[in-house]
């Protein structure tokens, strides 16, 4: 499967032009797994997929792949300069972009927890389990899946929460607690019967705290 965001060049026959979903054709077709497929975008326009350039672009890395050179063209120059300065609201109308944080590589290591971060932490731990399903259901497969893999893959809860700050969505639940302690640095786990929070490159516990003590805070 191609990754978002996709697009695809016929420079030969159609100069300047490329060829992408919209944001109104992703809301008209449900198949996300369309969206992003050169295969498909080259159906949809009509063009001989064997003559046109297929190119990748991820909006939050900013990492820019020609995917697939088949035309005698080569337009991957133009291609990059148009897409990097893309408005992404005409190709997924609710997404955010903005720098992603590592919280414990790109912030400094909290020592000590304050009152705040166990507020956040007691607010996170009624929300939690409700994250991902609330993510996933309202943003397309294609769009949400090429923004996990770019921010992290561990400590799962909390990046689904991360990920749910990428998009202009209003969601079941607030998540905003745990986006607040991720982007101070702090990272919250939880292994069933005890929370800590952690922060620093080594991901030291800075505060632990049992699920009925928390409760009764």
């Amino acid at each position: 499967m191609c990754n978002f965001f996709s697009f695809v060049t016929d420079p030969e026959r159609r100069a300047g032009k490329r060829f992408y979903y919209s944001w109104p054709q992703r809301q008209e077709e449900e198949d996300d797994d369309r969206h992003d497929s050169h295969t498909a975008i080259c159906t949809k326009y009509g063009l001989d997929e064997d003559t046109c350039n297929k190119y990748e672009y991820n909006p939050l890395t900013g990492y820019f792949n020609v995917d697939d050179a088949n035309s005698p063209v080569n337009d991957s120059v133009q291609a990059e300069e148009w897409v990097r300065q893309m408005d992404f609201k005409q190709v997924v109308e609710p997404l955010i972009i903005k720098k992603i944080v590592n919280p414990f590589l790109d912030m400094p290591k909290v020592d000590v927890a304050e009152e705040r971060h166990m507020v956040l932490l007691k607010e996170w731990a009624s929300v939690r389990d409700s994250v991902g399903a609330s993510v996933r259901d309202s943003v397309r497969d294609s769009v949400w899946a090429s923004v996990r893999d770019s921010v992290w893959d561990s400590v799962w809860a909390s990046v689904w929460a991360y990920i749910s700050s990428f998009f202009n969505i209003q969601y079941a639940h607030d998540f905003s607690c745990a986006v607040k302690l991720w982007e101070e640095g702090i990272v919250p786990s939880f292994d069933g019967t005890t929370w800590r929070l952690h922060s620093g490159k080594s991901a030291d516990v800075i505060y632990e705290i049992s699920a009925e003590e928390l409760r009764k805070l």
